[in-house]
């Protein structure tokens, strides 16, 4: 699903016109960005959390030029769902027909 089927999708449902769907949806993306981006974190009970990591300092290695980097410490944007939505996830994607693992 791309952001045009969720405003399609939303807009249809609650019958608000798609183009305030649209103006809501990026205003939302953008306060999670902004709260990200301030080091604040964004909890949406029974969907999930926005988080900030902290990814500790490594080294890493230069592919080209065959030589060792220190890759510094720095901070990513990662979302946690909540346990309901994992749930949900689950016992939906397991009740699929037609879908079977190929772990053989």
């Amino acid at each position: 699903m791309r952001k045009a089927d969720l405003v399609a999708a939303i807009s249809e449902k609650t019958g608000v016109p798609k183009v305030d769907v649209l103006v809501t949806l990026e205003t939302f993306f953008k306060e999670v960005k902004g709260s990200l981006a301030d080091g604040e974190n964004v909890y949406i009970r029974g969907f999930g959390s926005f988080v900030i990591k902290k990814r500790a300092k490594k080294i890493g290695r230069h592919i080209k030029k065959n030589i060792a980097i220190e890759i510094p410490e720095h901070y990513i944007p990662a979302f946690k769902p909540a346990k309901v939505f994992v749930e949900q996830v689950k016992d939906n994607v397991d009740a699929m027909p037609g879908e079977e693992d190929d772990d053989e």
